[in-house]
């Protein structure tokens, strides 16, 4: 055979099934009534009517005929199919046998949920057993023949499989319609049923039949499994089911429907009301609208006048821009001729910094030289602070001789008046009194040349303190030490000088354990007062309080 002989057979068979399936759907009218069938594939014939066993004749011939094309013998093929499956030949010369049953269909009691029986199917003897095809197989070879089965159950004995199989359909009218097709598709074939159970040698062919009760009852593995997995019921009394379920179904969604017309008439007037509130709100929604419209306009004027006045501001600020472009041209062209200047000015700077480095070693040696001077300044300082002391007892004992002072002078004015009388006692006792106000007059004025002397003093250790104070602030700070720095560029000035002044302080009062101590405090100027300063405060509260006590 050829290879163009063997693309025609391939494509013979696939437009035979195409054929087949759309008769089986439906698709072309074969049967016109119980006696007369027609071709549906040669409409321009003279003979359009014809018998059963006539049109079979026809399908067959044409189909086998080798000088037809490829599709005509296909459809005549695809009907030859169709006809021996499924159509009913009752009452004609058919080459098929049907199934005679003692009562009518709708009184036989059949398996439900709807079951068919597959027998003979093919095993052999492997390792001590019998082994056979797999249900899914089976299964689908009967869909591609368009019974539709659900599954397919081989059963299986002690030596193996049985070379029987049961086969599931749909429980609706659909499965039965596909169990009966599957039924009259073997007993076409010779087969069904009575084939089986009728034919002494079985051969490789399959059986297969609708179960039965007769089936169910069996004491076999098939009624094993029929009676476990369904139950025997008459097409009339499923039908009856049916009908009943239908009606109580019906009964269901006629009680449904009034709940839901009753909810649906209460969802109208709920309608109406929304409706009714809708159109105020719509009403409302037009006012607002109209309104936000009327302010719209007032803003675009609005706008359009500032946009105006920008558009003015604008070109001020454009020709400004203008001006400063030719002054910046200007300060361009005097740049380029400092430039030639800055080459000079570089290599003055590349000096300086050479003395600077030389600057930076004599700066650590200085360090060390401040480091001996703020210890001698730590004892000076602790000596002056005895001289506070000591200078602050002295003060006391100075104001009490002022008061002392102003005691006697008040006494003197007091006798002075008395002595106008020619009192000699009197005259004798403010002489008395005169002479020790000389004297104490001139201890305060002895006691305040030495408050100027130490005044002076603490004034001169103040200043050489203050001097070593700033030598001592450039070893401590190192305005180039990085986290002081960073501190800077990201809290700003402020918090810089803070952290810096917090560290002069605490290096300057307890360098070594940094712990805070009392000062005498400017908090007006904010600095440390002077030992003067501090004196004066005194003498003014003390002042305050005289004239209080006056």
């Amino acid at each position: 055979m050829s290879k163009s002989q063997d693309f025609s057979d391939s494509e013979l068979e696939d437009y035979k099934y195409r054929y087949y399936e759309d008769l089986k759907k439906g698709r072309h009218t074969v049967k016109v009534s119980n006696s007369v069938y027609r071709c549906p594939f040669c409409p321009g014939k003279r003979k359009q009517d014809y018998l059963f066993k006539e049109l079979l004749q026809h399908a067959s011939g044409l189909g086998s005929s080798s000088g037809r094309d490829v599709k005509e013998k296909a459809k005549h093929l695809g009907l030859e199919r169709y006809m021996r499956r499924h159509l009913d030949v009752k009452g004609q010369p058919a080459p098929s046998t049907k199934v005679e049953c003692s009562r009518p269909e709708h009184d036989q009691l059949f398996v439900w949920p709807w079951m068919g029986i597959v027998a003979n199917i093919r095993t052999e003897w492997k390792d001590g057993r019998h082994v056979g095809e797999s249900g899914s197989k089976l299964r689908d070879d009967l869909a591609r023949k368009g019974f539709n089965p659900l599954r397919v159950h081989p059963l299986w004995s002690r030596l193996g499989h049985s070379g029987l199989a049961i086969v599931e359909f749909d429980k609706d009218w659909a499965g039965f319609n596909n169990a009966m097709s599957f039924e009259k598709s073997f007993e076409v074939d010779h087969c069904g049923k009575r084939d089986y159970y009728g034919t002494g040698k079985l051969g490789d062919k399959l059986y297969g039949w609708v179960a039965r009760d007769d089936d169910y009852n069996l004491k076999s593995l098939v009624g094993d499994h029929l009676r476990r997995n369904g139950d025997l019921k008459t097409v009339s009394g499923k039908q009856a089911e049916d009908q009943r379920k239908a009606t109580t179904l019906v009964s269901k969604l006629t009680n449904t429907l009034e709940v839901k017309s009753m909810c649906l008439k209460e969802m109208q007037c709920k309608y109406n009301e929304t409706n009714a509130s809708l159109n105020k709100v719509m009403e409302l929604k037009e006012a607002m609208l109209k309104s936000y419209n009327d302010e719209i306009r007032r803003m675009q004027h609005d706008a359009h006048d500032h946009f105006q006045k920008i558009f003015l501001e604008h070109e001020k600020v454009t020709h400004h821009l203008e001006a400063q472009k030719m002054e910046l041209q200007k300060r361009e062209k005097q740049l380029q001729q400092r430039e030639a200047q800055n080459e000079t000015e570089r290599q003055k700077l590349y000096h300086e910094k050479k003395m600077n480095e030389r600057a930076t070693l004599e700066q650590k040696k200085a360090d060390e030289q401040v480091l001996q001077l703020a210890e001698q300044q730590k004892k000076e300082k602790e000596k002056l602070h005895k001289k506070i002391i000591e200078l602050e007892r002295k003060l006391d004992a100075k104001q009490a001789l002022e008061l002392e002072i102003e005691r006697m002078r008040g006494a003197l004015q007091v006798m002075k008046h008395m002595g106008e009388d020619g009192d000699v006692d009197v005259k004798k006792k403010m002489e008395e009194i005169r002479v020790d106000l000389k004297d104490k007059e001139e201890e305060w004025e002895g006691m305040e040349e030495l408050n100027q002397a130490l005044i002076v003093k603490e004034r001169k250790s103040n200043d050489e303190l203050q001097d070593a104070r700033k030598e001592l602030i450039s070893e401590v700070i190192d305005e180039g030490d990085e986290k002081l720095k960073n501190l800077k560029i990201e809290y700003g000035d402020d918090l810089y000088w803070a952290v810096t002044a917090a560290l002069l302080e605490m290096n300057e009062y307890n360098a070594s354990g940094r712990y805070p101590v009392p000062e005498l405090w400017n908090f007006k100027e904010g600095r440390k007062a002077s030992l003067k300063e501090g004196v004066l405060h005194i003498l003014k509260q003390w002042k305050l309080l005289k004239r209080r006590k006056t």
